[in-house]
């Protein structure tokens, strides 16, 4: 959802500073609209990759410096295990024998060190792809919506502004499902933010778009 109010907001203040800038409904407005989307969903794609994969490595960094605690100080690595266990309200006893039984096998102990000590899933590390697909279509689903009227052969940026506003609004009204907020307070907060970021632009389009040739 953020991803998508990223790509509304974004491409919609681009196509309104294009709009200030250059005749209405002309190709160049498509055109920037069309490079915005590409370039905004590309540039969100990899940065969202970079970042997953750096976690993912710094996370398999960790995982390996706990095997080899593991391998080099098993005795060490229990007593801790057990110490874990009993801080959450396990009796002495049952938390060694606990223990105890985890590392009987090397691999059950890695999982469980690693949950309770770095709080990771061996199993469910995050995808860099995964990341990066979803930020690429969120981003150009959002910024499709302000280009959407212009491809239909919208001759000014009304229909796109009533089109980006309506989007923004509903953008922030779901949201608005996990916070604490209500449902308008949150749409229309978003609708304010990205019509003011819009009004920004077609106003710096309007002074810089007359002295471009």
């Amino acid at each position: 959802m953020f991803g998508a109010m990223d790509g509304l907001v974004s491409n919609f203040a681009l196509i309104a500073g294009m709009d200030g800038g250059t005749e209405s409904g002309s190709r160049f407005i498509v055109l920037a609209g069309l490079a915005g989307l590409a370039a905004g969903a590309f540039s969100m794609a990899a940065g969202e990759y970079t970042s997953v994969a750096s976690q993912r490595e710094l996370a398999r960094a960790e995982i390996e410096v706990e095997r080899r605690e593991i391998e080099r100080h098993p005795v060490d690595e229990e007593y801790e295990l057990a110490e874990t266990y009993q801080a959450k309200g396990l009796d002495p006893d049952l938390a060694e024998k606990v223990a105890e039984q985890l590392h009987a096998d090397p691999e059950q102990a890695l999982e469980e060190h690693v949950r309770e000590e770095l709080g990771l899933d061996l199993n469910d590390l995050p995808s860099p792809v995964t990341a990066a697909a979803s930020s690429f279509i969120c981003f150009a689903a959002g910024a499709f919506v302000p280009l959407l009227p212009y491809l239909l052969g919208a001759a000014n940026v009304i229909p796109a502004l009533i089109v980006s506003l309506t989007a923004l609004f509903a953008c922030g009204a779901i949201v608005s499902r996990v916070t604490s907020r209500s449902w308008w307070y949150s749409g229309l907060r978003q609708l304010l933010l990205g019509a003011a970021a819009a009004t920004l632009t077609y106003f710096v389009g309007t002074l810089v778009g007359p002295g471009v040739g």
